[in-house]
Formats: structure tokens, C-alpha cells, sequence
């Protein structure tokens, strides 16, 4: 008799260019396909990113999800799942986290859901709308988990998860993707030519992660360092709804030679090592992927200081923290590695080296699959849910 081979459905918001996104690829591509299968459900809809899964089997299904609250998503969800009969559902997130009792109703064994950052809306989660949708749905979960410290007390201490149901599951990342330039130089371009000093930030061009304030302290050190004018740039990489207010605030500043805005991009690990400072402005974060890439590339991270951030950047030797929203001590921190090259090295190298030793792709793959393994094993027939 063949093997019967668990499969796991994935419900998304939405697959686009993004950290959660990226670790989900991730996820899929290097879990060993005879341990679990993937399929993906998108509530809204997908992009080209779907491109960057390599594994022919994987399913995506895009429920088109009208804003709102939208109820006949839910029975669009129950009956997509009934057909595809997952072992597990996982949810992404706060705006998947609502659809547990549909998969409870579909017959899904297992249900688990991340939370792996929160949005600029709620960046402290004190929503109590939100958070009472959280409790109401814990039920209907057999895990919750976290991917910080930070996230985990939270959801301990506001939503009151139970403690055999609240995990911590570390991010990873790909250090045979994400590498240092191979003879240590940052790799030119003619829009970031050599010699120059590449202040370089990647991720979706949204309000949570607060690029205004990333402009306007590019703009500040410009003004700090004027003799260092010709030699500084800017680069922030990624798609988004307000990437067309970015390039306006660029063109009024006067700065558009120095700031080059080229979009979404599919070889973000190319395009690290031609940054010199990797740069993360957000409000609100979980652990953010892009982080450790920046790490495992040999960057040194200024950052602001919020979410999980400070439990992967350690101020004042892997990089610099930042208060969120703080345009001066974003350019503060910018021109301490203008004026000292060889610090921001020390702390690229040092950066390097923690994410090699604590954030591996292969530890966070176990974790996953580990995570799937044990609810499966501990149903025996069994649910989380009283009557089911």
C-alpha cells in the first residue's frame, strides 16, 4: 500500500514579495517531499512571486476575497478544503486567523496558526476588537506559535494562549543563498557604482514599514555629511501601494540621483550583496526575514528597535537600534558607519556569524515539520475542540 504522504494547506492573505511570504517558499521548496505536501489558498490573490516555488505538485488557489468581512469566503474555504482533504491548515497572521472553524467543519485534523508580525494599524496588538478575535478562535486551534519572544509573551499575557498551546518557532534563512560577496567587495552596478556607500533596504513599500522616515533620514545624513555627498546612496527594493508616494518624496528632496527605487525584485539575494548597511525602518515586525538574509550576506543592520528585532541585532555589534519613527537617530546611526568603514565591517562580521550558529534553514525546517509531527501524532482521534 503507498505511503500516505500528510499534506499541509497554507492560508495566505495574499502571495506577494514579502519576509512572511519568502519563508513560506522557503518552507515548501526544502521540506523533503516524502515527509509532508504543500498546497497554498490565497483569500485575495497571488503574484508572480508564485514563480520562486520549484515544486511542480503545489496547488494555488485564490479565493478572491472581496473586502469586508465577506462571509461566503468561509464557505468558498469549507468547500475548497472538503475537495482537498488537507492533515493540517496552517494560517498566517490576523487576517487568516478567522477561518479555523471552517476547516473544523471541513474534517481538517490539525489546525495551527503564526503569528509572525503585526501591521502598522495595531503595531503593539492592542486591538481589543482583534485580540477578542484571537480568543474566540483558540479553540478551534490545536497551536498558536510565535516567531519571537516578543510575540509569544504577548500572546501568553493578551490573548492568554495556554502554554502547551504557545511555541516559539525561530525564522531561518538560506546561508548557501545568502552569502558575502565572494572576494569580500560589495558588487557594483551603474545605478550603485563602486566606491560608493549603499544604505539598502528590502521589503513591500507599506505603511508598516514606514520608508518616509527611512527618506528623510537618508536626506538628514546628506545634510550631516555634505562632503560625502557624491559617495552615499539610497536603495529600497520592493513593490507596494505607496512606492508611487516614496518616488514624489524623492523627486521634491532633490535626491533621485542618489535614491534608486527599482521595484520588486526576484534576486533579492543578489541584490544584498550590493548594499553596504542593510536598513529596516518599520513600526511593527515579527522577526523579520529580510534580517537574517542581511546577516547571512555580512551586513551590519540599523534598525529600528521594535518587535523581535532586538532578539537577532544585538546594539553595538551586529548594528545599531533605533527608536521606530525617528528620523535623526536613523541618520545618526547611518553616519557612524560613514565615518568608520572598518565598524561597520566588525559588525557585518560579527552578524554573520550569529546567523550562521542560531538562525540555519535546516533548524527552522525541523521546527515546522516537528510542529506538524507532534499535532498529528497527539490527534489519535481526537481534537482540540470538545464534540468534534
Amino acid at each position: 500500500m503507498k505511503r500516505h504522504i500528510p499534506l499541509v494547506v497554507h492560508l495566505i492573505y495574499r502571495l506577494d514579495f514579502g519576509g512572511l511570504e519568502t519563508l513560506l517558499v522557503d518552507c515548501i521548496n526544502r521540506m523533503p517531499a516524502q515527509r509532508y505536501r504543500h498546497a497554498i489558498i490565497c483569500l485575495t490573490d497571488y503574484t508572480d512571486f508564485a514563480r520562486k516555488i520549484d515544486k511542480a505538485d503545489v496547488a494555488i488557489h485564490a479565493l478572491h476575497k472581496p473586502p469586508g468581512l465577506a462571509p461566503q469566503t468561509h464557505l468558498q474555504l469549507w468547500r475548497l478544503l472538503r475537495r482537498l482533504r488537507p492533515d493540517v491548515l496552517h494560517t498566517y497572521n490576523l487576517p487568516t486567523i478567522e477561518y479555523a472553524p471552517a476547516a473544523w467543519l471541513a474534517g481538517v485534523p490539525v489546525r495551527v496558526h503564526g503569528e509572525h508580525g503585526r501591521d502598522a494599524r495595531d503595531p503593539h496588538g492592542r486591538n481589543a476588537r482583534h485580540n477578542l478575535l484571537r480568543r474566540l478562535v483558540l479553540p478551534f486551534y490545536d497551536c498558536y506559535y510565535a516567531v519571537s519572544a516578543d510575540l509569544r509573551d504577548w500572546l501568553r499575557d493578551t490573548i492568554k494562549v495556554p502554554a502547551d498551546k504557545n511555541l516559539l518557532l525561530a525564522n531561518g534563512v538560506d546561508t548557501a543563498r545568502f552569502h558575502p560577496p565572494a572576494d569580500g567587495q560589495r558588487e557594483a552596478t551603474p545605478e550603485l557604482p563602486a566606491g560608493c556607500m549603499v544604505f539598502g533596504a528590502v521589503g513591500r513599500v507599506q505603511d508598516v514599514k514606514d520608508h518616509a522616515t527611512l527618506v528623510n533620514a537618508f536626506i538628514a545624513l546628506l545634510a550631516m555629511r555634505p562632503q560625502q555627498r557624491a559617495r552615499l546612496r539610497l536603495a529600497i527594493v520592493g513593490e507596494g501601494p505607496l512606492l508611487p508616494a516614496l518616488r514624489a518624496q524623492v523627486q521634491a528632496a532633490g535626491i533621485a540621483d542618489l535614491v534608486w527605487l527599482p521595484g520588486a525584485r526576484m534576486d533579492v539575494e543578489v541584490m544584498m550583496r550590493r548594499f553596504s548597511v542593510f536598513m529596516l525602518s518599520s513600526i511593527a515586525e515579527g522577526v523579520p526575514v529580510t534580517i537574517l538574509e542581511a546577516m547571512a550576506t555580512g551586513l551590519p543592520v540599523i534598525s529600528t528597535a521594535v518587535g523581535g528585532v532586538p532578539e537577532v541585532v544585538t546594539e553595538g555589534a551586529t548594528g545599531q537600534l533605533t527608536p521606530a519613527g525617528d528620523a535623526a537617530a536613523l541618520a545618526r546611526a547611518m553616519a557612524a558607519y560613514v565615518d568608520d568603514p572598518a565598524l561597520a565591517a566588525r559588525h557585518g562580521a560579527a552578524g554573520l556569524e550569529r546567523c550562521r550558529r542560531q538562525h540555519s534553514m535546516a533548524a527552522m525546517l525541523q521546527a515546522y515539520a516537528g510542529m506538524y509531527d507532534r499535532m498529528l501524532a497527539g490527534k489519535r482521534g481526537q481534537s482540540t475542540v470538545q464534540g468534534h
